[in-house]
């Protein structure tokens, strides 16, 4: 380590600690140097009583701080007339949770709410690579990832200010004006009710209504040209659930149509399905080229695709609508 990298580290660690004694005082009520002393200890702080008498003392001359000197020991609270200070001083384990929204739950938390969370954010990756105490969650973040069940894809880049526009449209309940390419790279203005947001894959996409119309659509975002949030809002209609719409396989294009599915797999290509299964009342049955298995499922393209990659692995599938 460098020396400028430990004077950086001193630093943050003496920042980190004049925080923490701050935390420690109360606007009602007051405390005593022990109880500081206590305080410290819990955040892992060894120090003296002699030492937090003479910072508590210190902090009293410097911070809208009052020291009741009527009776010993002396007790420390907020002025009447201070605001006090709010420093939400993580935890280790806030630290790494914090980490870990930050690098998977950007894409699924509306602008303003990560422009707003972006000094925890900061804190705690401060609290994560500074703050020796805290190396083993440190390290934990290096320990666990989410992997891709598919081919990883890179994401495709979302306009600048769509996806601003979108989160403040679904987050306030605004009608939201799209200029919007499809698939078969038709453009269309509309007026859309923003009613949920999914990311699938390295995907997000806007499921809404069209004015004037009762069923949903799913907008990718990236195809979403311009987007402007109106002032105007509208009621969140109480027949739409979003868990609801993705249980039906609306993301995998589907219509929510309930089959039987009842199809032959080998036991290399489908020994998987026996630990991972297609739905709660999935049964197996094993023969002479694997197992042919049945479960209640929504029948949609997505389906179709996952049965063709397995190619001549899979044979003999049946879907009864239910």
């Amino acid at each position: 380590m460098t020396k400028s990298t430990e004077k950086k580290q001193d630093l943050v660690e003496t920042i980190i600690y004049g925080f923490e004694l701050l935390r420690s005082i109360p606007r009602t009520g007051v405390t005593s140097a022990s109880q500081v002393k206590e305080h410290l200890e819990n955040a892992g702080y060894q120090k003296s009583l002699r030492s937090v008498q003479r910072q508590m003392d210190t902090l009293s001359k410097h911070f809208n701080i009052e020291r009741n000197e009527t009776s010993k020991p002396y007790g420390y609270r907020w002025s009447a007339d201070s605001k006090g200070l709010s420093i939400p001083m993580l935890t280790e384990q806030e630290s790494v949770m914090l980490a870990l929204a930050e690098q998977y739950l950007r894409n699924l938390l509306p602008k303003q709410t990560m422009k707003t969370m972006e000094g925890y954010f900061n804190q705690a990756r401060y609290n994560l690579i500074y703050n020796d105490k805290n190396r083993k969650a440190s390290e934990w973040l290096s320990k666990v990832r989410v992997v891709n069940t598919t081919q990883p894809l890179l994401p495709p880049e979302i306009k600048e200010g769509v996806f601003e526009e979108v989160t403040n449209a679904l987050y306030g309940d605004k009608w939201l004006e799209v200029d919007y390419i499809n698939s078969k790279e038709r453009q269309l203005q509309a007026t859309v009710m923003p009613l949920g947001l999914a990311q699938q894959g390295e995907r997000l996409y806007l499921v809404c209504r069209f004015k004037d119309y009762q069923d949903e659509r799913s907008l990718a975002l990236h195809r979403i040209n311009k987007a402007r949030a109106q002032t105007l809002s509208f009621d969140r209609p109480d027949d739409f659930d979003l868990e609801q719409y993705d249980n039906d396989g609306r993301f995998g294009f589907g219509s929510g149509q309930k089959i039987e599915l009842t199809f032959t797999i080998t036991k290399e290509a489908g020994y998987h399905l026996l630990e991972s299964k297609l739905a709660s009342d999935q049964t197996h049955t094993e023969n002479e080229i694997g197992y042919t298995i049945s479960a209640t499922v929504t029948d949609s393209a997505m389906l179709d695709w996952w049965l063709r990659g397995f190619g001549e692995n899979v044979s003999s599938i049946q879907k009864k609508k239910l």
